[in-house]
């Protein structure tokens, strides 16, 4: 029998350009080649996310004052384009991080200094003398050999950043009770996804088992903000203390976690995998592995990740992997370095941009798919992943992106023929910016492209957008090939002035400007992702046009009465996708709900009955290792 077709019913989440539904950052990265009107909405759309104006069906105001559609676009255009996408960092100065710089005294060096009695530790060095002073100060003496910190700034090596949009305020969105920003967004994006579905998830949900539902997200780095591990690790060197919830909180599982107990309620399968910036194709092939074996029907697979800290951002530069502000201006010859265009894949770089994001889909297989009416945006039928061998370093690249790209194209040719990749399919490329990264990965990409025979190909990197929000970054890569299906556009990379001369060109192209495939019918996009330690990933999407074809040849009959069903859908989709450009998210945060009553459990032989859902987990009875046994 046929396998199960992991088909995408829908996608939410936010990053530098946006909100993912209904393509609001696709659209922004492709702002110019859209139609006025097209243009117009996504500026006003953008322009209420970020607190600009307020919307109440199609009149917006600001400060009471009444404006058309037209106002808005020519009051706040320029401030939601300079507001969006790669720019100077604004969750904090960059300039003046707050620091200590550590000062010694050698043995013999009088140290003498007056300070509040209150504020003397509670095991006071044995070398102090301290004697009383006046209004509760003490005086401290001591000739010791001693260490103290002393405040003092300073500059990040790199200032820019793919950061949400300027005045999206995460926590103005729900009751976010000290949540670290991962986990914010981890809800925010989650939501998205499912109010971007048009079905209730109670529909859903209601239609399987309960262990037919998986969770498949995680976080790299886990949550390094100050609510989780960045507080949890700098407070006793700060003088603070930690708290209850910092360390729990900081757990790189808890995206899914917090989907699983706050969003969905479900008691289904739930996986949590990381591999570095390909973190959310392994979640990804985890998800699609168990909807093609029919083990899963339905799958939440994403990734959030809030990395923008100096913590974060000095680690990396002292790598020599982030475009710091001295290389930039080295490249472009300036005194001042061009924050809007720090992310410059496949041209003269030096590195990457680290940003923020989140990225949610929502998978299922195509049975339950036509029962449902649900909308389909794609399908994900194969992702590989490869490491790289033997290494010389473990954030060199390798051989590994070789051999899961070159199967990607090889099955993609299995499914819609060799003339549909060779003419039809585009690549999004992980095109980090790093020096390295630009001639390894071009590399690979064409030495398979003239192994197929495959002339002309379209390869961007919207990382020129958007940055690298690390276990997120293919998320956007995704979610972005989803707009182009929808839109026809291929997003150019249009930080840099040409491509680098050291870059691999035969037999590929890499647009400047936005290409329009509209003509074309793009069947195929390859997501691919070179990541740290030999994480090498590369996922198969294809079109909704090609799924749905896919659909109607597999279910002939019922095909129309799916098509009115999905009628339905995307009516309750456009209705959220109003509210979502009103930026009335209606995040899901279940807490403080009912919980299971765990004495009402039904437990049989078969299966196991859980309060609050319709239909049992069944026990799997088959025996798959029967012809290994000794029979009587």
């Amino acid at each position: 029998m046929s396998e199960a077709l992991p088909l995408i019913v829908g996608f939410g989440g936010f990053n530098a350009a946006g909100r993912s539904s209904s393509h609001q950052a696709f659209r922004r990265m492709v702002l110019e080649s859209l139609s006025v009107d097209e243009q117009n909405k996504t500026i006003a759309s953008l322009a209420c996310l970020m607190g600009y104006v307020k919307a109440q069906g199609d009149a917006f105001y600001d400060d009471n004052t009444d404006l058309t559609l037209s106002g808005v676009v020519e009051k706040y255009k320029t401030a939601v384009i300079e507001g969006t996408l790669v720019r100077k960092i604004e969750h904090f100065d960059p300039s003046q991080v707050p620091g200590n710089k550590k000062i010694s005294f050698n043995e013999g060096q009088l140290q003498h200094f007056t300070m509040l009695k209150r504020d003397l530790p509670k095991a006071i060095p044995a070398d102090w003398s301290v004697s009383e002073a006046k209004e509760g100060t003490v005086e401290v003496k001591t000739s010791s050999a001693s260490e103290y910190l002393v405040t003092s700034n300073y500059a990040l090596a790199a200032k820019a950043a793919g950061q949400l949009p300027t005045g999206f305020n995460l926590a103005d969105h729900y009751n976010s009770r000290f949540h670290p920003r991962g986990l914010q967004m981890t809800l925010l994006g989650a939501s998205d996804a499912i109010h971007s579905l048009g079905i209730p998830w109670e529909v859903v949900a209601g239609k399987v088992n309960p262990d037919q539902v998986g969770v498949y997200s995680s976080s790299v780095f886990g949550q390094v903000t100050e609510e989780g591990n960045g507080g949890l690790l700098q407070a006793r060197l700060r003088g603070e203390r930690t708290t209850s919830k910092q360390l729990a909180l900081g757990l790189n599982t808890m995206p899914a976690d917090f989907i699983n107990a706050y969003v969905l309620g479900s008691v289904g399968h739930t996986e949590a995998i990381t591999g570095a910036c390909a973190s959310f194709l392994y979640v990804l092939q985890a998800a699609v592995r168990d909807i093609r074996s029919g083990r899963r029907r339905v799958a939440i697979v994403g990734n959030a990740e809030a990395p923008v800290t100096p913590e974060c951002s000095e680690g990396f530069s002292n790598m020599s992997a982030l475009a710091s502000d001295e290389n930039l201006c080295k490249i472009d010859g300036s005194d001042t370095p061009d924050w809007r265009k720090a992310s410059r894949p496949f041209g003269e770089n030096c590195g990457f941009t680290l940003a923020e994001g989140t990225q949610y889909i929502i998978l299922m297989d195509d049975l339950l798919a036509m029962e449902l009416g649900a909308d389909v945006h794609g399908a994900v039928p194969e992702v590989f992943i490869n490491a790289d061998g033997v290494k010389k370093s473990i954030s060199a690249p390798g051989v590994g992106n070789y051999i899961c790209f070159a199967k990607a194209v090889a099955a993609a040719v299995s499914i819609v023929g060799k003339e549909g990749v060779q003419k039809r399919s585009f690549v999004h490329a992980h095109g980090s910016s790093t020096p390295a990264n630009r001639v390894t990965e071009s590399e690979v990409i064409s030495r398979v492209a003239s192994t197929f025979g495959i002339k002309d190909w379209p390869v961007t990197a919207i990382k020129a957008y958007v940055g690298h929000s690390i276990s997120a970054a293919s998320g956007d890569q995704l979610v972005a090939a989803l707009g182009t299906f929808k839109h026809g556009w291929i997003p150019g990379i249009k930080t840099i002035s040409g491509v680098a001369p050291d870059v691999f060109q035969e037999g590929l192209n890499f647009p400047l400007t936005d290409l329009d495939v509209s003509s074309k019918s793009m069947e195929v996009a390859f997501i691919n992702s070179k990541g740290f330690g030999g994480n090498n990933a590369t996922a198969v999407v294809l079109s909704a046009e090609k799924a749905n074809s896919m659909l109607a040849n597999r279910y002939s009959d019922g095909f129309p009465e799916y098509l009115e069903k999905r009628e339905k859908t995307r009516a309750e989709a456009a209705k959220y996708a109003a509210q979502a450009d009103a930026a009335e998210l209606n995040v899901i945060y279940r807490f403080g709900e009912a919980l299971v009553d765990e004495a009402a459990v039904q437990l049989s032989e078969t299966g196991i009955l859980i309060p609050g859902f319709e239909h049992e987990i069944q026990f799997n009875l088959e025996n798959s290792w029967q012809d290994m046994q000794k029979t009587d």
